[in-house]
C-alpha cells in the first residue's frame, strides 16, 4: 500500500522567516525534489521577504487564496487568487497581502542542478521554537535535520546560530568549526563576516581565530 500524506495550507503550523509567516512545506513533507514552501499574511502584512534569488534558483509563486500585491524588479503586479508570478534568478521580489488570510504557494529550483535547499526553512522552524522558549525541541529539530543529511555544511551552521541567538557561545563555536571543515571556503566567508546570528560570539577570541 502507497503512503502519502496531506497538508491543509491554511491549518498547518507556521514558522517565521525574516518577518514573514512561513507554512514549511518542504520540512514538514520531507520533500527533496525542490523547494516548495507557502507564506500566509494578513492585509497589509508582508509574505515574501525582500530578496533576490543569488543562487541561480527560479521560483514560481501562486496566489491560492485572497489578494497579492508584488514588487518584481520596479514593476507593482496586483495577483488576485489564481494568479501565478514566475521570477527568474538575481532579480528583486518581494509581496504583500491585500486581503486577510492571503496564501501563497511557491515552488522553486535551479535548472540543471540537484535540488539542496540549504536548510534555511528547517532553521525557521527550529528558531521559532527557541524564541518561544521550546529550546529542546529547537535542537531536537537541528538533529534530526543534521542527522539526516550529515553532508550538508549549512546545518551545522545553522545549528551555530541557533546557539549564538541562545547565547550558548562554547556549543555555536564547536558547530562553527564542523560547519567550517565541510564548507567551501569562500562560501562561508561572507556569513561568518556578515550574519547578525552570530552576534553573541563575534568578541570572543576563538570566534576571531576560526575567522582567520
Amino acid at each position: 500500500m502507497s503512503s502519502y500524506e496531506i497538508l491543509t495550507l491554511h491549518e498547518t503550523e507556521r514558522a517565521v522567516h525574516r518577518g514573514s509567516n512561513l507554512i514549511p512545506i518542504r520540512y514538514l513533507l520531507g520533500f527533496r525534489a525542490a523547494g516548495v514552501n507557502g507564506w500566509i499574511a494578513d492585509s497589509g502584512g508582508q509574505l515574501i521577504p525582500p530578496h533576490e534569488e543569488d543562487s541561480g534558483n527560479e521560483e514560481l509563486y501562486a496566489v491560492v487564496r485572497g489578494h497579492a500585491t508584488f514588487t518584481v524588479g520596479e514593476d507593482e503586479i496586483d495577483a488576485p487568487a489564481g494568479t501565478l508570478v514566475f521570477v527568474p534568478p538575481q532579480v528583486y521580489r518581494t509581496a504583500v497581502a491585500a486581503e486577510d488570510g492571503t496564501t501563497l504557494f511557491v515552488v522553486g529550483a535551479t535548472i540543471g542542478e540537484p535540488f539542496d535547499g540549504g536548510g534555511w526553512d528547517t532553521f525557521a522552524v527550529a528558531n521559532t521554537l527557541r524564541e518561544a522558549g521550546r529550546i529542546d525541541e529547537s535542537r531536537a529539530v537541528m538533529d534530526k535535520a543534521m542527522a539526516d543529511r550529515p553532508e550538508m555544511w549549512e546545518l551545522p551552521y545553522n545549528a551555530a546560530c541557533l546557539e549564538a541567538l541562545s547565547a550558548s557561545v562554547d556549543e555555536a563555536l564547536e558547530y562553527l568549526r564542523r560547519a567550517l571543515e565541510m564548507a567551501p571556503p569562500e562560501e562561508i566567508a561572507r556569513y561568518l563576516r556578515e550574519d547578525s546570528d552570530l552576534d553573541n560570539l563575534r568578541d570572543d577570541p576563538r570566534f576571531q581565530e576560526l575567522l582567520g
